[in-house]
């Protein structure tokens, strides 16, 4: 009966998930998770991070990510019969960037299991803190990179984004300007997932294409570094880094350290990927025409994509997926964090707003650019909020704020070219149905909900079970793979609304115009609003 073990090292915590593939026999086995803070209170943190003075510079502690590691193989050892264990693989936090010197070629061969890791790894790192996906100090090095690759559409094009703060490329380059010595002392930069996989197999680990798409370094379709960003970043960064591996490469075998100390079998080691490309696997995502919606304090829309276009408007990325083919993500800023502030302002509980969105007909509570914070898609650094064709408070404006943000998903993932037919919905907004249903109407497409815990997580030791059966000559498709594990609750679709669906195609073009108009870049929508009205006696 092989396991196999997915690991998910997220910002805050580290979970694990054991699942079983054999015959009809597809099930999660066993499930584990703690938080940094709570398990590991001697590395300060608070929510993963650790505290600065300046709020834009977010970073956290790789040996704290080591420690958990080990904690985590230690437990499972007494919960799950680890000797079955035939495959591991992970995801973790993407564009996180780990820094070591050249004492670690030695020290991950040489990890003694007499003795905690943790102990002998800390002289390996030229850097003791790891910048994270929070941080946002690199606006310089992201206009200097941008700049020296020929603009924006040129690293788009090349990278499957533009230049963003968080990536590990900017990143890199701030390390080398501030701490050159530092810098030059650097024999070797991990991702956080390629750092904690080296730590299982005892040898600088490879970075898949999904996480490696995530740092403005590598070229998307080549599928390896790219030169010319390479050069624009840092000196000798090809030497640096790890080479680019396919996600469904076998690494080798688990390290003895793990063998013999916890008394795990010699499991084969997948390539470790970043926690969005292994959420779609986790979420079942394994082919087009299939669509995600992560409703949480940010809204997330991502889907698998067999070709890579680019979002020119530069607020979407194209990473790699584990199938081999693209992934398409674009977040919203404004998410639950919005309808949270209108359902406060109204002094309503979540039956309430429900109850307003369902008796309000559709597109007559005009537009809303809940734009609370500074939002991601589009790009908006001035915050505010802009209404338009009904500016009265009260329940109209729950219509609006929900029917925007749905034409806003809508349009800002086009870009993908990908035709929706199926969208699963999760996060902690999917529980409401009557969102939902303005869903299906604007897209035009049936809407499910989707009950998968720890989708990072599942989606790492789906991953591990399909290179196994691959490495072993039995191939598998990844439909068969996710069978069991990814389907959604067959009893939670809505089907869209034709009429309705009709009526936002039209609603939506007059959303382009006022959001438009929001970002200063046209008219004003009053024309376009009344002859909606007319048209549609709305």
């Amino acid at each position: 009966m092989p396991l196999y073990l997915g690991l998910d090292s997220s910002t805050q915590s580290l979970t694990a998930v054991v699942i079983e593939t054999t015959g009809n026999r597809r099930q999660v086995v066993h499930t584990r998770s703690f938080s940094f803070d709570e398990a590991l209170p001697h590395y300060g943190t608070h929510h993963g991070v650790l505290p600065h003075a300046d709020p834009r510079v977010v970073t956290s502690s790789p040996l704290m990510w080591a420690e958990a590691l080990d904690l985590m193989m230690g437990r499972l050892r007494d919960e799950v019969d680890v000797r079955q264990i035939a495959a591991i693989c992970g995801s973790a936090q993407q564009h996180g960037s780990v820094y070591l010197n050249a004492r670690a070629d030695a020290a991950l061969a040489g990890l003694a299991p007499t003795q905690p890791m943790v102990e002998q790894i800390r002289g390996i790192f030229s850097r003791e803190q790891s910048p994270i996906w929070m941080d946002s100090s690199t606006t310089e090095e992201c206009r200097e990179i941008t700049a020296a690759v020929g603009g924006e559409a040129a690293l788009a094009d090349r990278t499957g984004s533009r230049a963003f703060e968080r990536f590990t490329g900017p990143q890199i380059r701030k390390f080398f300007k501030r701490a050159p010595a530092d810098y030059a002392a650097t024999t070797r930069i991990h991702l956080v997932s390629s750092f904690l996989a080296s730590l299982l197999s005892g040898h600088h680990a490879p970075i898949d294409p999904g996480d490696g798409s995530g740092m403005n370094l590598m070229d998307l379709r080549a599928r390896r570094w790219w030169p010319v960003a390479l050069a624009a970043t840092a000196p000798e960064l090809d030497a640096k880094l790890p080479p680019v591996a396919e996600s469904w490469t076998s690494i080798g075998l688990l390290a003895p350290y793990w063998q013999k100390r916890y008394g795990y079998a010699p499991a084969h080691l997948i390539a470790w990927s970043g926690d969005n490309p292994c959420s779609l696997i986790g979420t079942g995502l394994v082919s087009e025409g299939r669509m995600a919606v992560s409703m949480g304090t940010s809204d997330t829309v991502f889907g698998l994509m067999d070709d890579a276009p680019v979002n020119r408007s530069g607020t979407g990325h194209v990473f790699g997926s584990p199938t081999g083919a693209y992934m398409g993500l674009t977040v919203f800023k404004n998410g639950s964090l919005a309808r949270e502030r209108v359902r406060e302002a109204l002094a309503m509980d979540w039956r309430a707003f429900s109850d307003a969105l369902a008796r309000t007909p559709p597109a007559s509570g005009g537009i809303m650019l809940p734009w609370f914070e500074p939002e991601i898609t589009p790009a908006v650094s001035t915050p505010g909020v802009h209404r338009y064709g009904q500016p009265s408070e009260g329940p109209s404006t729950i219509r609006a704020l929900v029917e925007s943000q749905q034409l806003a998903m809508a349009i800002h993932s086009s870009w993908m070219g990908v035709r929706v037919e199926t969208i699963l919905a999760t996060g902690g907004a999917a529980a409401n149905r009557e969102i939902l249903r303005v869903m299906a109407d604007v897209f035009g497409a049936e809407v499910y909900q989707l009950e998968v815990a720890n989708s990072a997580a599942l989606g790492a030791a789906l991953r591990a079970a399909h290179a196994h059966a691959t490495h072993e000559g039995r191939p598998t498709t990844w439909k068969e793979i996710v069978a069991g594990f990814t389907e959604p609750v067959a009893a939670s679709r809505i089907a869209p609304n034709k009429e309705r669906h009709a009526l936002y195609q039209e609603w939506r073009r007059v959303y382009e115009i006022c959001e438009a108009h929001a970002l200063g870049r046209g008219p004003a929508p009053d024309e376009a609003i009344a002859r909606f009205r007319r048209d549609f006696n709305a």
